[in-house]
């Protein structure tokens, strides 16, 4: 599944619930939420043309997640197939600010989880802050 980040239809990653991602309770265990985001967020940017281990190894630059906060609405259940989503909604000097949400079914379910997600980009030596490129986003 993907959509173009920036617009109407968010960038959305297909992810099945296994059991080993629920609780006793039979529902999704709260910190597995921010798995299936992370995933969501790694293809994303693996659509924007950006390989992060080759980045990380060939610029020394790494994108790490300053902040992030999820809205638990509805729990998933074992076997539920969800749509984890990534969409840009800001970029400053060397952060960006993406909406991930996750729906049941797809991007017309059931919405289960309304998240934000801020991420940096560090120069991956001296763990400091560096300048996003400016063609970074320019697709999405």
């Amino acid at each position: 599944m993907t959509g173009k980040s920036g617009n109407s239809i968010p960038f959305a990653w297909p992810v099945r619930v296994y059991y080993e991602d629920t609780d006793a309770q039979g529902v999704v265990y709260y910190a597995n939420y921010f798995k299936f985001m992370e995933r969501a967020r790694t293809e994303w940017i693996r659509s924007l043309g950006i390989e992060q281990d080759q980045m990380l190894n060939e610029q020394q630059r790494m994108f790490v997640v300053v902040d992030t906060r999820a809205d638990f609405l509805i729990p998933a259940r074992f076997n539920d197939e969800l749509a984890v989503t990534a969409r840009l909604m800001s970029s400053a000097r060397a952060s960006f600010q993406i909406e991930q949400n996750i729906y049941r079914d797809n991007l017309d379910g059931e919405l289960l989880i309304r998240g934000r997600t801020r991420a940096a980009l560090l120069n991956a030596v001296t763990l400091k802050p560096v300048r996003l490129p400016a063609s970074l986003f320019k697709d999405s």
